[in-house]
């Protein structure tokens, strides 16, 4: 049996996307009779709790330096580390591996130091770049490689999805695990500031105030893991430009992606470029009335949204979790 471990954290200020994706990689190496335990600071989000013990993953505090995380590493015996996580010392890739643990990085662009055998970048045109990378090191890059969790490739459809049906759209609103940037409220307003009828779900930790016109109905739900439940068959998902953008290309829905983080910029431009989603700017830069018109043109061009849905789902089969997991194996079995 090969035990990994993942080294991430999630809350209420970073988001739980290093978390979400490292689930996902969870739930694939579990399935393969793996060993899997969380190392981090993954407790302070309610829902991502429930899913770690869905999962049954222990959870073990990780310790800053890499010589102690190498300790920690050895005392679980573990023969692999996956490190997903923008605030890691950058020596803690080497100092596993001079312990003989496999090191897998899962980046987004910069490798931020570590000294891998395998990185992964999941993002939109990564394979079209090529880093150095240490010697025998190997790299997962682009769309091929996203890691989405049961609840998302359950639902994929076999074909894109047929266009809307005549009437008021559906929507959900959502800003990742957390909505740290506090967007959500913002965006609920400036689609009940287009007029334009619709059916809108907005997942938020705090309640909003919504001064809706004729026509709009919007109903207000906290943070869930049953998410991918609600983006299934929406019309129009108005998200950030992040990780959960995957879920949505592989749900065959179409997306209206707000950048809440500078990291969002690189593939919010190549959404746009490949035609994969409407675009609403920066969150620093909303309310505007150029994003507004955007929303209201998706919500009252169901054309359009089915394009760009359909578009999308081409792009992501749901089986990058599967070669990520072939990959770290084979690794590990090898060294």
């Amino acid at each position: 049996m090969i035990a990994v471990g993942l080294r991430c954290d999630a809350g209420v200020t970073m988001g739980a996307g290093h978390l979400v994706r490292c689930l996902a990689l969870a739930e694939e190496l579990l399935a393969r009779g793996c060993r899997v335990a969380l190392l981090g600071d993954v407790g302070s989000v309610s829902w991502t709790a429930r899913e770690i013990d869905r999962l049954g993953l222990p959870v073990v505090a990780a310790p800053p330096s890499p010589e102690a995380l190498a300790l920690t590493a050895r005392r679980l015996g573990l023969d692999a580390v996956v490190i997903d996580s923008y605030v890691t010392d950058p020596g803690c890739a080497a100092a596993l591996r001079a312990g003989g643990v496999t090191v897998l990085a899962i980046v987004d662009g910069d490798p931020r130091g570590q000294d891998a055998d395998l990185y992964l970048d999941q993002n939109l045109g990564a394979e079209l770049v090529a880093p150095p990378l240490p010697p025998g090191a190997i790299r997962l890059a682009g769309l091929p490689y996203v890691l989405l969790r049961d609840s998302v490739r359950s639902r994929r459809p076999s074909r894109p999805r047929p266009p809307s049906a005549p009437g008021a759209p559906s929507v959900v609103c959502f800003f990742g695990g957390t909505d740290p940037a506090g967007a959500a409220p913002v965006l609920a307003g400036m689609l009940a500031a287009t007029g334009v009828p619709l059916d809108a779900i907005v997942v938020s930790p705090v309640p909003a105030e919504i001064p809706v016109t004729p026509g709009q109905r919007f109903r207000c739900v906290p943070n869930t893991p049953d998410l991918p439940e609600l983006l299934d068959g929406a019309d129009l998902v108005v998200s950030a430009a992040g990780t959960s953008t995957w879920e949505l290309l592989c749900l065959g829905v179409c997306p209206a992606l707000v950048m809440v983080a500078d990291n969002q910029r690189l593939g919010y431009d190549a959404m746009l470029a490949r035609g994969l989603g409407f675009g609403l700017g920066a969150v620093a830069d909303l309310p505007s009335p150029a994003a507004i018109s955007t929303l209201r043109e998706a919500l009252t061009s169901p054309s359009r949204r089915h394009e760009l849905a359909a578009r999308g789902w081409s792009e992501i089969d749901g089986d990058g979790r599967v070669r990520a997991a072939d990959a770290l194996l084979a690794m590990t079995g090898s060294r």
